[in-house]
C-alpha cells in the first residue's frame, strides 16, 4: 500500500513508531561504556565488601562459640566437684574448735591434710575458670546471691549480706551456683549508690545458663 493510499491514522502511527525508534537509538548512542563499566565495578566492589564483612562476622561468632565451648564444657563436672568441696568443709566445720586445739599429732595431721585437699580442689577449679564468691559485707545482688533469710540489724545498710550459708561460684561470666546468704533488715538505706548507677545495675543481666 502506497503512502498516498494510507489512512491518516496509519501514517501517524508509523511516524510515532519511527520517532520512538530514533529516540531509542539516540539514547543508546549516548551511553558511555566507561560509565557502564564503572557502575558494574562499584556494584562488584560493594558485593565483595559485603561478603568480606559476613565472613568476618562468621569468623568472630565461630571463635566465640569455640571459646565458650572450651570454657563452659566443664560446668557440669565443676558443679559436681562443688559437692565434694562442700562435704570437705562440713567435715572440718563439724570438729569443735576445742577438739582442734587439744587434738593429738595424728588427728592434727589428718585435719591439716583435709584442709590441704580442700584448698587444692578449689585451686584446681579456679585454674579452670571457677571462682568462689565471698559476698559477706557486700550489697545483696540477686544475680549472684540467693537470700535465705533476713537478719534484723540496724548497724549496716539494708540488704547487706551479713551471713553466708553456702558459698557461691561462677565460671567465666556465668553463675555456676548462687551464694545462699542471709541479708540485713532494718538498717539505713544504701545511699552511696547514685540513682543512675542503680538503674544501670538493675538493667545488667547475668548469664545463668551454665
Amino acid at each position: 500500500m502506497s503512502d498516498e493510499n494510507k489512512k491518516p491514522e496509519d501514517q501517524a502511527t508509523e511516524q510515532s513508531a519511527d520517532a520512538a525508534a530514533e529516540q531509542a537509538e539516540a539514547a543508546a548512542a549516548e551511553i558511555d561504556p566507561v560509565e557502564v563499566l564503572a557502575t558494574e565495578n562499584a556494584d562488584l566492589k560493594d558485593r565483595a565488601l559485603r561478603a568480606m564483612a559476613e565472613m568476618e562476622n562468621l569468623r568472630r561468632r565461630t571463635e566465640k562459640e569455640v571459646k565458650d565451648a572450651r570454657q563452659y564444657a566443664v560446668s557440669s563436672f565443676a558443679r559436681d566437684m562443688l559437692t565434694v568441696s562442700d562435704n570437705l568443709r562440713r567435715a572440718l566445720d563439724a570438729l569443735p574448735e576445742d577438739d582442734r586445739k587439744n587434738a593429738d599429732a595424728g588427728i592434727a595431721s589428718l585435719i591439716e591434710g583435709v584442709e590441704m585437699i580442700e584448698r587444692d580442689l578449689l585451686n584446681q577449679l579456679e585454674k579452670n575458670g571457677v571462682k568462689k564468691l565471698n559476698p559477706e559485707g557486700q550489697k545483696f545482688d540477686p544475680n549472684f546471691h540467693q537470700a535465705m533469710f533476713e537478719v534484723p540489724n540496724t548497724e549496716v545498710p539494708n540488704n547487706t549480706v551479713v551471713q553466708v550459708v553456702q558459698a557461691g561460684y561462677v565460671i567465666g561470666e556465668r553463675v555456676l551456683r548462687p551464694a545462699m546468704v542471709g541479708v540485713s533488715k532494718g538498717g539505713p538505706k544504701d545511699v552511696a549508690q547514685a540513682p543512675s548507677d542503680a538503674a544501670g545495675e538493675a538493667g545488667q543481666t547475668i548469664d545463668k545458663s551454665a
